[in-house]
């Protein structure tokens, strides 16, 4: 009996410490745990291959032209009411938390007219622009590559992307181009033009000489056919905004600055109109006598019979077509809607 109770004294206060044993372990490991989980940090997140994927796009496209034909001698004058619009498809690789590359196929028309934008009226600028009189426009098919560099890192997977991000974007492009204008109803002489009231392709008549033997040692004259394969370096800025969970809308302005003074086919200087190709080429490389009242300041030029205007369609270094200084340049605003495809994340699944 004496034992039993030592036994039952024994166990009670083994109940009885254990417990405030048992109690302070438990509640000292939860405030250290407690303390460990807010001062995580976390480790730096990888890009890894489960985070890669791919989208196609469909975009909408205005194109401004800057160059020879525009309303000023500025860099910076374009002629609004020529925008014109284009489309294009895009497949973009998404391989980095900001960084994508995107490559593009864009249709588009440029387009210019002295006749529409120049204000005759200024005597420094306008006046030059109206009396030359000469237009075009250029249909575009270009294939880019650019680099696009989001302001807004993206960590995870497509399902957890940002809702939106400004970026700029960077690249190359290679365009195939072809100046047209529409051809007047008589060459320079009165005799009526098979083409008149069609559009004609600019590059193979040479109205700045590029096919004739005209030759000088000036720097001006003697110009080579230009290609109409050319290059451009494609840059600018826009936003990206998220749809849902497969589909992004960006907005984007951006230019393409080409190696190039001839997309309006108007680079260098008048030449000798004799000595042009064709009565084709004679009368799409000078216009003003399309202007009435003009010549106003006659001059006699190379062709039996024909006056020009004291200062265009005739060879002189003074008689500027256009200016070579400076290559043309074309803006492109897009509107793209893009869609995510071959995406590598699955969600988890539940049984």
């Amino acid at each position: 009996m004496r034992k039993y109770v030592v036994v039952g004294v024994l166990l009670t206060f083994l109940v009885v410490e254990g417990g405030d044993v048992l109690g302070q372990f438990t509640t000292k490991g939860i405030k250290h745990e407690n303390k460990r989980i807010a001062g995580y940090k976390g480790t730096k997140s990888k890009f890894g291959k489960g985070k890669i994927y791919n989208a196609i796009g469909f975009s909408l496209n205005a194109l401004n032209y800057y160059g020879d034909l525009a309303p000023s001698p500025s860099s910076f004058s374009t002629d609004l009411s020529f925008t014109k619009p284009g489309f294009g498809v895009s497949y973009t690789h998404r391989f980095g938390p900001r960084y994508s590359l995107m490559a593009q196929f864009m249709f588009a028309t440029i387009k210019g007219s002295d006749n529409e934008s120049a204000d005759k009226g200024d005597l420094s600028n306008g006046i030059y622009r109206y009396q030359r009189n000469l237009s075009f426009r250029n249909q575009i098919e270009e294939l880019s590559i650019v680099a696009i560099f989001d302001l807004f890192e993206n960590e995870q997977t497509y399902m957890s992307r940002v809702k939106w991000t400004p970026y700029a974007y960077l690249g190359m492009a290679v365009f195939h181009h072809n100046p047209q204008a529409i051809a007047p109803a008589t060459d320079l002489q009165g005799n009526p033009l098979t083409d008149a009231g069609n559009y004609v392709d600019l590059a193979p008549l040479g109205t700045e000489g590029q096919h004739s033997n005209l030759a000088s040692s000036d720097a001006n004259y003697g110009i080579q056919p230009y290609s109409l394969f050319q290059m451009a370096i494609p840059f600018g800025l826009g936003a990206r905004f998220r749809l849902n969970d497969v589909m992004d809308l960006s907005a984007d302005i951006g230019f393409r600055y080409t190696f190039t003074d001839y997309l309006d086919d108007v680079s260098a200087n008048y030449v000798d109109l004799s000595q042009l190709s064709s009565p084709l080429a004679q009368a799409m490389s000078y216009r003003t006598n399309e202007l009435p009242g003009y010549p106003t300041n006659p001059q006699a030029s190379g062709i039996p019979g024909v006056n020009v205007q004291a200062g265009y369609g005739s060879e002189h270094p003074d008689n500027k077509r256009g200016g070579k200084k400076d290559n043309d340049i074309y803006m492109v605003t897009s509107i793209r809607l893009t869609y995510i495809i071959k995406a590598t994340y699955h969600q988890a699944k539940f049984r």
